[in-house]
């Protein structure tokens, strides 16, 4: 049955998969959400004998409708190969009695290689059966993972550019030294004099801008985005999730059909967003755990039902969770709204006029599949260092946070269902406050030396993608205000 994407916020007649990856936003500045969740279409058995590129096929073939068998297969081919460090794609590791989904042995250590790997071909595919000649121009807000990611990605794609801007003092200086030495004649990155939440904005607005989209066009140019608002990176996050359950069903670590919860460390909205159309689609899931650091934004929004963004920014070790607007969440709300795009539009409204709007009790009970949680930075630390006293596993800041979130959640609950720790990022990739969590003594060291130290502590080969980024020399050196990133874009694309 084809699936359709119609905005979350006007009734505007519904597009296909592709067009839908094309634009990356509605005109009216919604989002873009299947018409109806697909369910799986194979038996769970079915998906634990097959392969994660396998697993991709099935599951990606439900939502992107108008994409060929052979058109998808291409994709994610070309997506999920030797740019892993490992053949499973996304291994699961038990620690703590618990397992841990790790999602970063791709090209960048982060799980947006998951979704980021393929996107790419699927932009190319989308273009060439909607017979664009424009050049697509990428343009990304990053909290510091998804700007890797994505230039790493794009980088020298034919047909394409990419542009990313992210807070310049907002990200890790593994974070920044990875995007600023990124190689490609078709990448751009600028750091903003601002906050994450401020590029994404900025990025919104942008997209919104119906006299530079004019603009662009006569200049041969048409934006897209690799944000988690684009359609086509939403749906490959849900692959992992159904990876996730047929593995632990293939191993008879659990029973065909038994519910598992799964721990998700989130800012953005779009990771989760991905488990819960996972669960939609059949798969047994039972509770969504939704972890926070000290921007409890989504935390208060669970436990209140007001969402409320007019509060201080905090600067965290776990920087790609300090956002106050998670932007996927929308796509949520619209649903637990009834599908009414004019009540979720109103909502979203007041989110920009008044920075905060409140659900009704009636959407409040359909939120039951959610649990939300916090975690301190000193709580975040002292998971980190219990778990490598404990166990010898090392995790990074973000998933520090999921896995002190899931140990609150079990007290409070006495829930002792099998469990799925969505681990984000590499221990690589934040290598000074893991180090420090652990003992700190090890503060003075350089940010090298400590990659090498975790290396021999934790017995864990360095990452290559940490390795290349030893000598690279600085290729983006731009900085700009936030209203400047129109300009900034222009200057780019060589149109001033």
């Amino acid at each position: 049955m084809e699936v359709l994407y119609k905005s979350t916020r006007s009734g505007q007649e519904p597009v296909s998969a592709s067009v839908a990856i094309l634009k990356g936003l509605t005109d009216d500045g919604g989002l873009f959400v299947p018409d109806h969740i697909p369910a799986l279409d194979r038996s769970l058995k079915e998906l634990a004998a097959m392969s994660y590129q396998e697993v991709a096929c099935e599951v990606m073939k439900l939502y992107l409708t108008d994409f060929t068998r052979e058109e998808l297969t291409g994709c994610i081919s070309r997506a999920y190969n030797e740019k892993f460090d490992t053949e499973a794609i996304a291994p699961l590791a038990e620690a703590d009695g618990v397992y841990f989904l790790e999602l970063f042995h791709g090209a960048t250590i982060a799980f947006k290689d998951m979704a980021l790997s393929v996107l790419p071909h699927l932009l190319t595919v989308s273009a060439q059966k909607n017979h664009i000649k424009n050049e697509i121009v990428i343009l990304t807000a990053t909290s510091g993972d998804t700007g890797k990611a994505a230039l790493a990605g794009f980088a020298d794609v034919e047909g394409t550019r990419i542009a990313v801007f992210y807070p310049k003092n907002g990200v890790s200086p593994i974070q920044e030294k990875q995007m600023v030495t990124q190689r490609g004649d078709n990448t751009f990155v600028v750091g903003i004099h601002g906050n994450f939440d401020d590029a994404q904005t900025g990025v919104k607005k942008i997209f919104s801008d119906r006299a530079l989209a004019a603009e662009m066009a006569e200049s041969g140019f048409q934006f897209s985005s690799a944000n988690s608002i684009n359609i086509g990176r939403l749906v490959p996050q849900i692959v992992y999730y159904v990876y996730a359950y047929t593995r632990l069903l293939g191993e008879g670590r659990i029973q065909e059909g038994q519910k598992i919860n799964v721990v998700v460390p989130t800012g953005n909205f779009g990771n989760i967003l991905a488990a819960f159309y996972a669960k939609n689609m059949g798969l047994p899931i039972g509770k969504l755990i939704c972890a926070s650091n000290d921007n409890k934004v989504l935390y208060d929004f669970f436990r209140t039902g007001v969402y409320d963004r007019n509060r201080k920014f905090v600067l965290t070790s776990s920087p790609s969770m300090d956002i106050l607007i998670s932007s996927n969440l929308e796509r949520l709300i619209y649903r637990i709204a009834g599908d009414d795009p004019q009540r979720n539009a109103d909502l979203m409204a007041a989110l920009t006029g008044q920075g905060r709007y409140e659900i009704t009790e009636e959407m409040r009970a359909r939120l039951q599949d959610f649990y939300g949680g916090y975690a301190t930075e000193e709580e975040t630390a002292a998971t980190i260092r219990r778990l490598y006293d404990d166990c010898g596993y090392v995790i990074d800041t973000h998933t520090a946070v999921a896995a002190s979130v899931y140990g609150k959640y079990v007290e409070e609950t006495g829930d002792q269902t099998p469990t799925v720790i969505v681990s984000t990022a590499s221990p690589f990739k934040f290598t000074r406050s893991v180090m420090n969590a652990i003992d700190d003594k090890y503060d003075s060291m350089t940010d090298f030396e400590l990659v090498d130290e975790l290396s021999r502590i934790a017995n864990v080969t360095v990452p290559g993608a940490i390795e290349e980024i030893r000598s690279a020399p600085v290729l983006h050196d731009n900085t700009c205000e936030v209203d400047e990133m129109p300009d900034m874009v222009k200057r780019f694309l060589k149109m001033r």
